[in-house]
């Protein structure tokens, strides 16, 4: 439980920190890590990359999902299903967004259901270890885990504020570890081997 209550208490921290960026310059970070992320992050055409739609104080992940939209990625970003599950449903140009869980929106069951082979993934906190806190249910873990056992990869990239890093995550078995995280600061790989 040690682990757990440190999590929580990093990630109330971390939260806390993020919601103390006025609006205003959350926007203009967030313009700046599309335009690392622009630089860096190469998809060749159908290139299936799951975002997210913002919600709170989180990083805008838009303009550069649009830039990897305009170099020819399949986008798609997660809709929960249940209290376990979230699938990755294709954002398309002009489809409707439905309300889902945790004031989310997303497109609807009726769009496509895609395994990414790129994601951008919101958190609470990370370490330079590649180590990261989501929001505390577990429902990425449990995603990629799905997609390992379909024999599938993804390349896994954080998308978070400076603020939002600590110096060490406790990491616990199920805990899967970021490839690299994207920043307003730029691009960093993360404590990985190739």
């Amino acid at each position: 439980m040690a682990d757990a209550s440190l999590k929580a208490e990093l990630r109330k921290g971390r939260l806390a920190a993020r919601d103390s960026i006025p609006a205003e310059e959350r926007i203009e970070k967030s313009l700046v890590l599309a335009a690392h992320g622009t630089e860096v992050i190469s998809v060749d055409p159908g290139t299936v990359v799951s975002g997210f739609l913002p919600i709170r104080s989180e990083v805008d992940p838009r303009p550069l999902m649009d830039q990897l939209r305009e170099r020819g990625a399949r986008l798609c970003v997660p809709a929960i299903l249940d209290k376990t599950t979230i699938v990755f449903r294709e954002l398309v140009r002009g489809a409707d967004l439905v309300p889902g869980t945790f004031g989310t929106v997303g497109p609807g069951p009726e769009a496509a259901e895609l395994d990414p082979q790129i994601m951008l993934m919101p958190l609470s906190a990370f370490d330079a270890g590649g180590h990261r806190i989501g929001y505390g249910g577990g429902y990425y873990d449990r995603a990629i885990h799905r997609l390992h056992q379909k024999g599938l990869k993804p390349r896994l990239i954080g998308i978070a504020f400076d603020c939002q890093e600590v110096a060490s995550v406790p990491a616990e078995p199920h805990d899967v570890r970021l490839d690299a995280v994207l920043t307003e600061s730029g691009y960093r790989l993360l404590g990985v081997t190739a």
